[in-house]
């Protein structure tokens, strides 16, 4: 398979199914940023943590493909001609969006309580945890957009905004195994 195929030499590409939409289309937007979250999750999971944490990434990084796949497909054909869906995956469900809470909970219980907002930074690691957080929050946003136009999933959305708070936490729980100090925002008063 050639990685080129010059297709989108015009600025269009396909969905899954056929349809061609320009590339700066909403649905577009939506699963490429999807896409670039998963390359930040690989970068925070390529750093020096604990196993677990990685093991965790490493699956979240399996969702955000299957959340890429459902995104990039075109809801008119999304089943076949005989009723069977066109993807043939496990879709993202409660189970996962729990498994987040689960483990938001879980490092919750480990960390003081937060008495000012946290600026990013300590370690390349937390840093990294809090860029993808970003990304998380852009891809919600952009998927939220994309929902009022074309309704997909709502699970999707669900685990969007659950894996924001789920990086959040464990940016908090990074600075706290790496034995960093969480650096608060303290607003300078004016003069």
């Amino acid at each position: 398979m050639k990685i080129y195929t010059k297709t989108g030499d015009k600025g269009t590409t396909a969905l899954f199914g056929g349809t061609r939409v320009p590339k700066h289309h909403i649905r577009i937007e939506s699963y490429g940023t999807v896409d670039e979250l998963n390359a930040y999750i690989g970068l925070l999971k390529d750093q020096d943590i604990d196993q677990k944490f990685k093991e965790i990434l490493f699956d979240i990084q399996h969702q955000l493909f299957t959340i890429g796949a459902e995104l990039a497909t075109d809801p008119e054909k999304a089943k076949l001609k005989n009723g069977k869906d066109r993807l043939n995956i496990q879709k993202v469900a409660a189970k996962e969006i729990e498994f987040l809470e689960q483990e938001i909970d879980r490092m919750n219980d480990d960390l003081p309580v937060m008495t000012h907002f946290i600026l990013p930074g300590g370690h390349p690691a937390v840093s990294y945890c809090h860029i993808a957080r970003c990304v998380c929050r852009r891809a919600e946003r952009l998927a939220t957009a994309l929902y009022d136009l074309e309704p997909f999933e709502e699970a999707i959305l669900k685990y969007l905004n659950r894996l924001s708070d789920y990086l959040f936490v464990l940016a908090r729980m990074l600075s706290k195994s790496l034995q960093v100090e969480e650096i608060k925002w303290i607003p300078k008063k004016s003069s």
